[in-house]
């Protein structure tokens, strides 16, 4: 994973910015790239880290356009990107398909255009038996992940959530 790039959708939230402190203490990475949609929320990112290999990135993973740029010459994919509030998936349901199940869709679709050779999904446990709309729309979006193993044949690209 040394001399590796990386890129974490969902790139301003709790788990990239963990994340990213972990890679760089622990992989020497080539670089980071944290891609999210708030640019303010990112820009703390790059004071707290203050790093060269850091690299921020603003987009939003309904954008495949956007995606398909941000992918290239990338080795590993987190894609914790997501609407994860349940009262505001309950209440905007198409936002939460829109981003949460077409958004991960669209991150799977650059993935295997870019050849990244791993890509990791962060699910939850609430799709397991989901019980709201949030809960439903980590499911589906599991299943297309790991569904996108089958577009991998002959790629060297492998899904896991």
């Amino acid at each position: 994973m040394g001399g590796s790039t990386f890129l974490l959708t969902g790139g301003s939230g709790f788990f990239a910015r963990h994340f990213t402190r972990y890679l760089l203490d622990h992989t020497n990475p080539h670089s980071i790239r944290l891609f999210a949609r708030s640019e303010s929320k990112l820009a703390e990112c790059e004071a707290l880290f203050h790093d060269h290999r850091v690299r921020i990135l603003v987009g939003d993973i309904r954008d495949g356009d956007r995606l398909k740029t941000a992918l290239r010459g990338v080795d590993f994919v987190v894609n914790a990107a997501a609407l994860k509030r349940v009262d505001t998936c309950e209440s905007q349901p198409q936002e939460c398909v829109a981003t949460n199940v077409l958004g991960t869709q669209n991150v799977a679709v650059a993935c295997l255009g870019a050849g990244v050779q791993r890509a990791v999904f962060l699910s939850t446990d609430k799709a397991c038996d989901p019980q709201t709309f949030y809960g439903a729309s980590k499911l589906l979006a599991e299943r297309l992940w790991n569904a996108s193993n089958v577009y991998s044949a002959g790629l060297p690209t492998r899904f896991a959530s």
